[in-house]
C-alpha cells in the first residue's frame, strides 16, 4: 500500500489548482470519466490539484469561443463519435492553436486538429473526415481501405493495444521519455496518408507511427508551446501506479 499512500499523501497536500477545459458535447460528463480521472491522478504526482471544466462545443461560435475558453491552464478537445458538435470542436481548436494555448486532441480531438489544420494553414479548403462529410474534397481522414467493405460497424473498429514508434525531440517524444509506446485504441476513422506529406509541408508533423501499418498515431505543431494530438487514449491506461 506504499505508493497509494504516497499517491494520496502527494493529492491531498497539493495547494495549486489547475484548472484544465474539456471541450466535447456529452452533457452527461460519465462520458468522459476516464479522462477526469486520468487528470486527477497526472495532477497528484505534479502536486496539484485538477479541476475540470466542461465546455460544450454545441454552444461554440466564432464570437464567443474567446469567452467560453476564458480562464483554463489548458484544453482537451475530448473524443465522440458522429458530426454533433464538432464546428465547435473545430473552433475552438483553431483559436488554441493561433493563441498558443496548451492544447491535447484525443482520438476525434486529434482529428479535429488535422481537419483544422488542413482548412486554415494547408489550404485544402473544405478538408473534413468522411464520417462528416463522404463527399469532402479533402478526406484527411478517412477509413482505412481493409475496412470499407466491412457493414458491421463493431468490425470496422480498431480496437485494444496497438504500438507506437515516437519521433525523437518531439514533444510527445519527452512526455513518455521513450521511442516505442504501446496504447489502446477505440475508433473507426483514421489519418488519411495520403495527405501526410502536404500537412507537414505546412508545419503540422506526424511524430508518432505505427510500426505494422504506418498508420499515423501523433500529431503535433513543433511551433507551438504545446499542440498535440493523439489517435489513442492514454487515459485508458492511466492508473494510480503508473
Amino acid at each position: 500500500l506504499g505508493p497509494w499512500r504516497a499517491f494520496l499523501d502527494r493529492r491531498n497536500n497539493a495547494t495549486e489548482e489547475l484548472h484544465i477545459g474539456l471541450v466535447g458535447k456529452y452533457d452527461l460528463q460519465d462520458a468522459y470519466k476516464s479522462i477526469i480521472e486520468a487528470l486527477q491522478q497526472a495532477g497528484g504526482y505534479n502536486d496539484r490539484k485538477v479541476r475540470c471544466h466542461f465546455i460544450n462545443s454545441e454552444n461554440i461560435t466564432t464570437d464567443n469561443v474567446a469567452e467560453m475558453l476564458e480562464g483554463m491552464a489548458g484544453y482537451i478537445i475530448c473524443p465522440g463519435f458522429g458530426q454533433r458538435g464538432t464546428e465547435g470542436k473545430l473552433i475552438a481548436t483553431r483559436y488554441c492553436r493561433e493563441h498558443d494555448l496548451p492544447t491535447f486532441g484525443i482520438c476525434l480531438g486529434m482529428q479535429m486538429a488535422v481537419i483544422e489544420f488542413a482548412r486554415h494553414v494547408a489550404g485544402l479548403k473544405g478538408a473534413n473526415s468522411t464520417e462528416m462529410d463522404e463527399h469532402t474534397p479533402y478526406p484527411v481522414i478517412s477509413l482505412m481501405e481493409s475496412q470499407k467493405q466491412i457493414t458491421h460497424k463493431g468490425g470496422t473498429m480498431r480496437l485494444g493495444a496497438w504500438a507506437c514508434e515516437l519521433t525523437k525531440g518531439s514533444k510527445i517524444y519527452e512526455a513518455y521519455g521513450k521511442e516505442q509506446i504501446s496504447e489502446r485504441h477505440r475508433h473507426r476513422y483514421e489519418f488519411n496518408s495520403d495527405y501526410r506529406e502536404t500537412l507537414e509541408k505546412a508545419g503540422l508533423q506526424c511524430t508518432g507511427v505505427n510500426p505494422d501499418t504506418g498508420l499515423v498515431e501523433v500529431v503535433e505543431l513543433p511551433t507551438h508551446p504545446w499542440f498535440v494530438g493523439v489517435q489513442y487514449h492514454p487515459e485508458y491506461k492511466s492508473t494510480v501506479a503508473n
